[in-house]
């Protein structure tokens, strides 16, 4: 349901779109729609948004937003977006409210998992 002035859709760039639609099917099972050879979009992941071809990457060092997940087992997820392929650039570290890990994916975006346990 879309809500009036509420946040509705993301978009990130990827450098490389077969290996970034590979990784989040595999770590996180997210089904793309792809419009084109340069765009692909996913929905039901809690936010609805795409990939489109593009050498930028987001970046927290860059001032690019932080996406974060949420995960019931933090240690699986990590063990699950390293087997995908992705690279942990902060490992699990605590902070007020639960504990958390960042990382890239194939294309360079930086995005995030916390837990709160």
């Amino acid at each position: 349901m879309n809500e009036h002035e509420k946040i509705n859709y993301v978009e990130f760039a990827a450098k490389d779109l077969t290996a970034t639609k590979r990784f989040f099917e595999q770590a996180f099972s997210w089904a793309f729609e792809d419009y084109g050879p340069e765009y692909a979009a996913f929905s039901n992941q809690g936010l609805d948004g795409g990939f489109f071809q593009a050498d930028m990457s987001s970046k927290t060092t860059q001032g690019g937003a932080l996406i974060v997940f949420y995960s019931d087992d933090l240690e699986a997820t990590l063990e699950k977006v390293e087997q995908a392929g992705g690279k942990i650039v902060k490992p699990i570290f605590t902070f007020p409210g639960g504990r958390r890990f960042q990382f890239e994916e194939p294309s360079g975006n930086e995005l995030a998992v916390w837990s709160d346990c």
